[in-house]
């Protein structure tokens, strides 16, 4: 895997698993694993929006369609 994947992939595990430990130094490791401002933003938003609508789903006991039960089986 490269770098900047593992620096994306560790800054969203973090800010789902543990928002509240999110520090400017979080930001600094994707600046300097080569994501800019904007592409740190969306890696931003996607995560957060994920969290929401899967929190939003959960929260009203919506369940998945036939589509996504086949695929968790197949795997």
């Amino acid at each position: 895997m490269e770098s900047a994947d593992r620096a994306m992939l560790e800054y969203a595990a973090k800010l789902t698993l543990e928002p509240w430990n999110m520090v400017e130094a979080d930001v600094i490791a994707l600046r300097e694993a080569g994501f800019s401002d904007a592409g740190i933003l969306d890696i931003n938003q996607v995560t957060g929006y994920y969290a929401f609508v899967n929190r939003l789903a959960d929260g009203l006991g919506v369940e998945l369609e036939g589509f996504w039960l086949n695929c968790e089986q197949s795997e």
